[in-house]
């Protein structure tokens, strides 16, 4: 049978980056892998940068994988007929919760003759580990925010502490200590899935079989719809030209979300997540990424090319409303191609505050 992992976290706790990790490994084992990413709208950057890296990509837009069920078992139906994949990977909302009670479980139950599930991984965003579980009253995080986040970490079956790269020895022994005495039944791993540091002891800890009977968690529905609904959600394609020379990818990327983060800043809105692709067809491509207002722009993949024609995929996630957030986007690339002479075509633009999470099966607790 196929055997399905889920790596779930919050907004911006690298999880894309640890599945094309896996995946490399795995691949290079000779063992074939497909991937389902998630999204609550279509054009995801994670999808280009998974497809691009060679994978089988699915992509499940429109709504959590909880209330994409049919969905997220059809597109691996896709993979499995496109390559008999030994191993899926994938990958969920990052502002989702409830997946064992509504993916893992119903997963098992109606297709355990397909799959074989193993356990679920959860990565720990380190910014919200220190404002949530170091501190008694959540610091610089909404209710909703730190509701879902603490969730995630009490279904997961494994927690990884992922960007350790970025902590000091003793905030890393600090949240590892602290995450240790929440979650005692459990494996705490440290990880550092940019530099590839731990990946062994998470592989590891994705090999075993998942914890026994378990009691699902309880969940107080509007607290969390409430807290998704504090994002807005935008996914936005272009097309950047200059007819008199080329568009440095870098510079797209980088400069257009660093445009953005200053406009979050001006009314301290807080960037759960915002990417940046840019690409020039060939297979070169610039990644910029912004996860938090305390953050800097980052160009966690970066090219020097350049190219007369550069094509954008943005994936925003900030904490305001749809409508503000298109025009900041919208208004932001405006001016930054008017500085730079380039001319901006925008094929689609989606922007929303996701909706009420209504799973297609929730199991319940026997009594």
């Amino acid at each position: 049978m196929t055997r399905f992992i889920m790596i779930g976290g919050f907004l911006g706790a690298g999880k894309t980056t640890t599945i094309l990790r896996l995946a490399e490994f795995y691949s290079a084992q000779g063992r074939r892998v497909g991937l389902v990413t998630n999204d609550q709208a279509n054009e995801l950057v994670d999808t280009n940068r998974l497809r691009a890296a060679g994978f089988h990509v699915g992509e499940v837009p429109g709504a959590c994988f909880c209330c994409k069920f049919d969905d997220l078992v059809a597109t691996m139906g896709e993979l499995e007929a496109e390559q008999t994949p030994e191993i899926i990977i994938a990958e969920p909302v990052g502002s989702c919760t409830d997946l064992m009670a509504t993916v893992v479980e119903p997963l098992r139950q109606l297709h355990g003759d397909r799959f074989q599930v193993g356990p679920l991984a959860v990565l720990l965003k380190p910014e919200h580990g220190q404002r949530v579980l170091l501190t008694d009253k959540p610091q610089g995080v909404s209710p909703g925010a730190a509701y879902i986040f603490n969730k995630q970490l009490e279904e997961a079956d494994v927690i990884a502490i992922n960007k350790v790269d970025k902590l000091s020895q003793a905030q890393q022994t600090r949240l590892h200590d602290e995450a240790c005495r929440r979650f005692p039944d459990r494996p705490i791993l440290l990880l550092s899935a940019r530099e590839g540091a731990g990946m062994e002891g998470l592989r590891a800890a994705l090999e075993e079989s998942p914890r026994g009977t378990r009691r699902f968690m309880d969940m107080d529905y509007d607290l969390y719809a409430e807290g998704e609904a504090e994002l807005g959600w935008l996914n936005a394609t272009y097309t950047l030209s200059r007819a008199d020379g080329t568009i440095s990818l870098d510079q797209a990327a980088g400069d257009f979300l660093r445009a953005l983060a200053q406009c979050y800043a001006t009314v301290g809105a807080d960037s759960a997540h915002t990417k940046v692709l840019a690409t020039d067809g060939s297979g070169n491509q610039s990644l910029a990424n912004l996860v938090g207002a305390d953050a800097e722009v980052e160009l966690s993949a970066s090219n020097d090319a350049s190219a007369s024609t550069v094509h954008l995929t943005v994936n925003a996630r900030v904490t305001v409303g749809a409508d503000q957030l298109t025009e900041w986007v919208t208004s932001s690339l405006n001016e930054l191609c008017q500085q730079r002479c380039w001319q901006c075509q925008c094929h689609d633009l989606q922007s929303l505050q996701p909706g009420r999470p209504r799973p297609t099966h929730r199991w319940q607790n026997s009594s």
